[in-house]
């Protein structure tokens, strides 16, 4: 007998979960493959979580479509924190003459030698690894763990499309389809049960433009993917997405302005920030000072500027949808450094408009300096 588990938060389940374990099922010959949705996860704090028996029923809907799995509870009423070997020492237990596979993305293949007692897991089970978007250093990864721990990594050639339950939940979140991301049991159960969903940021759209509000959803996608870096949990890394350009488009009399007095001397351009956090305040509610102080500086940026500040400022400035000279470099730095990337793209913004003959705005020149000085 040939099994495989396939363990992860599923939060939510999306298709190319699916397509992963129909390809596990077809090139290691598997008779089961046990989908494991964990109880409690040791790497995923901070994030918009549904519970077990959400995940567990989504996993269900999901999974429909391919025989050979079963969805199991045993994380669930095992109890306390998931953790991969005592999973697989329990069902090495059940399942001892089969041969046994514990099924990975190349992501988790990078930080498993990290894993809590990641020698125990393969006493139990053999790994089975997948690239699943082409990812690079995939290779590297496979090599290194067969190196540390004298064994062999199978390798699921499946490739597929990119898909981050990340950007689900971002999207859940405000509302947004997410539709080509699940099947469609799984959205209808999304929608159902609001899972995921934050009313009280709803009121964003009414004030924006087509354009303006399709921006606010890829900054709040890659602010949510960037929330753990800057110690944000994915709730305030969307609510600062969600409302950073919320005063962009109101005229000058709106009365969700009324009462907001703008510093001195700020120019037209930048004055959305601090109008921004005013509503986000005032009309939204938000309380959050770290949330409220990254809306009031996404564009020009300030001194001393916290991790939060930094990332909504270079998402903002970095999203999928930004086209201009030095934007894929920038975007390099920022996957490997987020203090970095800051200081070279505020370097590079001063760099540009006295190149253009443009005023620099002075929280700009602060901040740029500030850095600077740090730097040494």
């Amino acid at each position: 007998m040939k099994i495989a588990i396939f363990g992860g938060a599923f939060n939510p389940v999306h298709r190319e979960h699916v397509n992963l374990a129909r390809a596990a099922v077809r090139e290691l010959g598997l008779d089961k493959i046990i989908i494991m949705p964990t109880a409690v996860s040791p790497h995923k704090s901070g994030r918009i979580v549904a519970d077990f028996w959400q995940r567990y029923e989504m996993c269900r809907l999901a999974f429909a479509s391919v025989p050979q799995a079963e969805i199991s509870n045993f994380e669930l009423t095992h109890g306390g924190v998931s953790y991969t070997y005592l999973t697989c020492e329990h069902f090495a237990e059940i399942y001892k003459d089969a041969k046994k596979w514990f099924l990975i993305g190349a992501d988790m293949l990078e930080n498993f030698p990290q894993w809590k007692h990641p020698e125990r897991i393969l006493e139990s089970f053999s790994l089975a690894a997948c690239a699943r978007e082409k990812q690079e250093g995939f290779e590297e990864s496979k090599s290194r763990v067969e190196s540390l721990f004298s064994t062999k990594v199978a390798t699921i050639s499946y490739v597929g499309e990119k898909v981050s339950s990340t950007e689900i939940r971002t999207l859940a979140a405000l509302g947004e389809d997410f539709d080509r991301y699940v099947n469609a049991a799984v959205s209808q159960y999304i929608r159902d049960n609001a899972l995921y969903y934050m009313p009280e940021l709803q009121g964003y759209k009414k004030l924006l433009t087509p354009e303006r509000r399709a921006h606010t959803v890829r900054v709040a996608v890659m602010c949510a993917k960037g929330a753990a870096r800057a110690n944000l949990t994915e709730l305030q890394a969307i609510t600062m997405a969600a409302l950073h350009d919320c005063a962009k488009n109101l005229p000058e009399g709106s009365p969700l302005l009324k009462g907001f007095t703008p510093p001195d001397n700020v120019p037209p351009p930048v004055l959305h920030q601090y109008s921004g956090a005013y509503v986000a305040e005032h009309y939204f509610k938000v309380t959050d000072p770290t949330v409220l102080s990254a809306i009031a500086c996404h564009t020009t940026g300030k001194e001393n500027m916290s991790d939060a500040d930094a990332l909504l400022f270079l998402c903002d400035l970095l999203e999928d949808g930004r086209k201009f000279e030095g934007v894929e470099s920038l975007r390099k730095i920022f996957k490997r450094d987020l203090r970095e990337c800051l200081y070279e793209a505020l370097k590079r913004q001063i760099e540009y408009l006295k190149s253009t003959d443009k005023p620099v705005d002075e929280q700009t020149m602060r901040a740029y300096n500030y850095i600077k000085d740090k730097r040494g």
